[in-house]
Parts: structure tokens; C-alpha cells; sequence
């Protein structure tokens, strides 16, 4: 019996200590996962114009150090800001300006007045089609007449999407659709 507790009497000792320790452990971590009631708090005062910044509260162990209630904290009111110098209206707006639309030749004009789907062109994602319609771009036929000049005149407009035009090859493509021509766009640039 004397050898059975000298073998093993140790590794018994041991696992009932672990076993003290966790049940220890366990039983503070459920004390500190009890909610606390907060402290009464005082009666509503009239909202200040500027609120101080509020004060850091220091870190307390919930299991070393027993609670502790909170200080009422009390607001002053700040006086109104004055201006020193006089305030002058304003009497005129300076108009918002408009971004100036691609003139449409009249040969090159639609007959309807319905534009067409520039999502069609490949490139040209819903917020680029957005961009270009309001840069006043609805037609294939108008970007087909871009000459080197019309076309660095959008690119400067486009911003993220500078470059497109010419990357895309735009006018190219839009010669094929503001013709008609699905067969020889598809062959060019793939499936619509």
C-alpha cells in the first residue's frame, strides 16, 4: 500500500490541485461575466453647445478589487461663441457650370430621340456610361466622328477612367455599331 501512494499518491496529488485550480478559474470568470448595475444617474440637464472630452476610466480586476460607484459627473454650460467681425450676406451665387455636351452633326443625328446602349461598347461599365452621358455622349455615331482632339477633350474628363478611349478603341467599335454591322463587331471584339 506504502509503494501504491509512493507511485501514484504524487500524480493524484498533482491532478486534484489542477482540478482546484480550473474549478478556481471557471468560478471568476462567471463573477466577471455578471452584468453590473450602473450607478443612478442624475436628471437630464439642458444640452451644452460643446461637450469636454470624456475622462479615461482606469482599468479595475474585477476579482482583485471590489466594485466601485461612479461619480456623478456634472456638465457646465458653455457660453454662446460671439462673432468679432460683422456678417455680410451673400447677394449673388456664382451659377453651377454645366460640362459642355459633343455637338451632334445633323447628318449624324438619330432620328429618334431615344439614346442608344453604350453599355454595348466594350470598356464601358454602368458608372462610365453615367460619366459619358452626362459629358452629353448618348449616341454610337458620336463617338464613331471622335477625331484626336475630340477624344483627348473626353480623356481628360474621364478621371479613374482616363485612357479608356483609346485602350478600348471606342471609335472603332462604335463605327461598327452605329452602322449596324453585328456580324463584323462580333468577328472584332466578340460576342455583344
Amino acid at each position: 500500500m506504502q509503494e501504491f501512494f509512493m507511485d501514484y499518491g504524487l500524480w493524484l496529488l498533482v491532478a486534484l490541485l489542477v482540478i482546484i485550480a480550473l474549478v478556481f478559474l471557471l468560478s471568476g470568470k462567471r463573477k466577471a461575466e455578471q452584468p453590473v448595475e450602473p450607478a443612478a444617474l442624475p436628471a437630464p440637464v439642458a444640452a451644452p453647445i460643446a461637450a469636454p472630452p470624456p475622462t479615461p476610466t482606469p482599468f479595475v480586476d474585477p476579482i482583485i478589487a471590489a466594485p466601485v460607484a461612479a461619480a456623478p459627473v456634472v456638465v457646465e454650460p458653455v457660453a454662446p461663441v460671439v462673432p468679432t467681425e460683422p456678417v455680410v450676406p451673400v447677394t449673388s451665387v456664382d451659377p453651377i457650370v454645366e460640362p459642355e455636351p459633343i455637338p451632334v452633326s445633323p447628318a449624324v443625328a438619330a432620328v429618334t430621340d431615344e439614346p442608344d446602349d453604350l453599355l454595348r461598347l466594350k470598356g464601358v461599365g454602368p458608372k462610365l456610361k453615367a460619366l459619358l452621358v452626362e459629358l452629353g455622349v448618348t449616341r454610337y455615331a458620336q463617338v464613331a466622328a471622335w477625331g484626336d482632339a475630340d477624344i483627348a477633350a473626353i480623356d481628360a474628363k474621364l478621371g479613374n477612367f482616363k485612357g479608356r478611349p483609346v485602350r478600348d478603341q471606342w471609335v472603332d467599335q462604335a463605327k461598327y455599331l452605329a452602322a449596324g454591322d453585328i456580324a463584323g463587331f462580333e468577328a472584332k471584339y466578340g460576342k455583344l
